[in-house]
């Protein structure tokens, strides 16, 4: 079930529209060395499932390794948006926290995927490394 959001950077410099495959299900962590010192939550969209309404010239790419991954980042606030998937080129992965009225703090748990022995290198394609939890403490509640 796809779902459209409205995204943007902290600055709002950056401004796209996120048509996603499967709304917050897909909801990600990854634990390769880039994305555990990221810390983002990604969700999934198609190839095509981003559209940049404004900013376009202010996104930063960066890639490493392999250079398959492409990473798309705000110039001006330094917010990951979004990026081309090694795992499945087709796919792009989206920061859920750009999701206009969105949080990651909005999950009780998050899937993390085995980056450190990724799929294209061999790993598990299914390979899941572990979970992450949040639970608001009774103070927030």
């Amino acid at each position: 079930m796809s779902q459209t959001h409205d995204a943007a950077c902290h600055c709002d410099a950056v401004q796209f529209r996120v048509t996603l495959s499967d709304g917050l299900n897909t909801a990600r962590r990854c634990d390769c060395s880039f994305c555990t010192m990221r810390g983002a939550v990604a969700v999934t969209a198609p190839l095509d499932g981003v559209t940049i309404t404004a900013g376009e010239d202010n996104l930063t790419l960066y890639q490493f390794n392999t250079r398959t991954a492409k990473h798309w980042f705000c110039a001006t606030c330094g917010i990951y948006t979004h990026h081309q998937r090694r795992s499945d080129p087709n796919e792009l992965g989206v920061n859920l926290a750009c999701l206009k009225g969105h949080s990651p703090f909005d999950l009780s748990e998050i899937i993390v995927n085995d980056g450190q022995l990724h799929p294209s290198d061999g790993g598990d394609p299914n390979g899941i490394a572990g979970v992450l939890r949040y639970t608001k403490s009774k103070d927030s509640q």
